[in-house]
């Protein structure tokens, strides 16, 4: 299927509906530290998450090591300087989606070294405030499903 990033997430309900997003749909969550929170803060359990919604998560030490991890992987970063629409992509199993963390966004230097057209937008009006991390990555999830024609789904 294909994976979600959280770069350095900082609000543990934001990851714990994240959390189970992907597991309702057949991702994998891939966090990268440091994390805002610890993975037992009851916050992030507030989410209702089972041990089960767990087992297709991994924890990252930085950024490097995800990189290391996953070297093959084809990413796409989602950020409000990207040019091309979350919906004109097409992905592809496998594929990486990466959100940054929710007061700031993805880092320069990870956006520099990607292509700019893996540097994707989910449309807004103008001066809008960003969307909420777990309703940003709902809608990408989702898109990205759809284009699968929502392959393991009932």
């Amino acid at each position: 299927m294909l994976n979600l990033v959280l770069y350095q997430p900082e609000i543990p309900p934001n990851t714990g509906n994240i959390i189970r997003l992907c597991h309702n749909c057949g991702f994998t969550l891939h966090l990268i530290e440091p994390l805002g929170f610890d993975l037992d803060d009851k916050r992030l359990r507030r989410a209702g998450l089972d041990y089960i919604e767990w087992e297709n998560m991994k924890v990252h030490a930085s950024w490097e090591q995800y990189c290391a991890d996953s070297p093959e992987a084809t990413r796409y970063a989602i950020s409000t300087k990207g040019t091309k629409r979350h919906c004109d992509a097409k992905f592809k199993a496998g594929d990486h989606l990466i959100l940054g963390p929710e007061t700031r966004g993805l880092p320069t230097e990870i956006l520099e070294n990607m292509s700019t057209d893996h540097i994707l937008r989910i449309p807004m009006r103008e001066n809008s405030r960003s969307l909420n991390l777990s309703n940003a990555a709902a809608v990408l999830v989702y898109e990205a499903w759809r284009q699968m024609d929502f392959g393991g789904s009932e």
